[in-house]
C-alpha cells in the first residue's frame, strides 16, 4: 500500500492503478479541477501527502505545473510517454501495470531552491538538446531518471529542481548510449 494518496487525472487511471498498485486516488476530472477535488486534494496532502500521477501529455503537464504551485511539497511520478501510449491514446489508463510500478519507484520532489547542476550547453554536448535524434534521447533519458519526457527547456529545469545528481545523470547518459 502505497501511504501517500495518488492524484490522477481520471477514473480509467484508477483501474490501471489498481492493476499495479494498491493505493488510495483522487480524480482531478481534468483541468476542471472542481472546488470539490481541490479540496479533497488538499485534505489528502495535509494529512498523508500527495503523488502527482498526470498524463504525459500537454493536459497533463498543466494540470501537474497548477498542482505543484498550489501543493509545493507533493511528490512526482511520471510515466514514460512511450510507456502511456496506446490506442492512438496517450494516459496512465494505457500504461501497463510495470510501467506504473517503475514510474512510482522514481518518486521525485520538487527542489524551489533549484541547484545549478545542469547547463544547456551540457544538454547540447549529450545529444538531448538541439540534434536530429534529441527529441528521442530526451524522452528515453527522461524515463531512466523519473522525469518524464519534456521539451529541451523544461527538461532542464527538471534536472535543476527535481534532485537529480551528477551521478544519476551520468550512469543514465551511460546507459542511453549503451542502448
Amino acid at each position: 500500500m502505497i501511504k501517500e494518496v495518488l492524484v490522477v487525472e481520471g477514473k480509467m487511471d484508477v483501474v490501471a492503478i489498481s492493476k499495479a498498485v494498491e493505493a488510495d486516488c483522487i480524480i482531478t476530472e481534468g483541468f476542471s479541477l472542481k472546488p470539490k477535488a481541490l479540496d479533497a486534494i488538499e485534505k489528502a496532502y495535509k494529512k498523508r501527502g500527495i503523488i502527482i500521477l498526470t498524463d504525459p501529455d500537454s493536459a497533463g503537464e498543466r494540470i501537474r505545473r497548477f498542482l505543484t504551485k498550489r501543493f509545493p511539497e507533493a511528490k512526482h511520478a511520471f510515466v514514460p510517454r512511450e510507456d502511456a501510449t496506446a490506442n492512438d491514446d496517450i494516459g496512465i489508463e494505457q500504461a501497463s501495470p510495470e510501467a506504473i510500478r517503475q514510474a512510482l519507484a522514481k518518486v521525485r520532489t520538487v527542489d524551489w531552491e533549484p541547484k545549478d547542476t545542469f547547463t544547456g550547453a551540457e544538454l547540447l554536448r549529450a545529444g538531448i538538446s538541439g540534434g536530429a535524434d534529441a527529441a528521442r534521447r530526451r524522452a528515453r533519458l527522461g524515463a531512466l531518471l523519473g522525469v518524464g519526457y519534456a521539451n529541451a527547456k523544461t527538461f532542464l529545469q527538471r534536472l535543476n529542481h527535481y534532485g537529480v545528481t551528477r551521478e544519476e545523470f551520468d550512469r543514465a547518459l551511460a546507459e542511453l548510449d549503451v542502448e
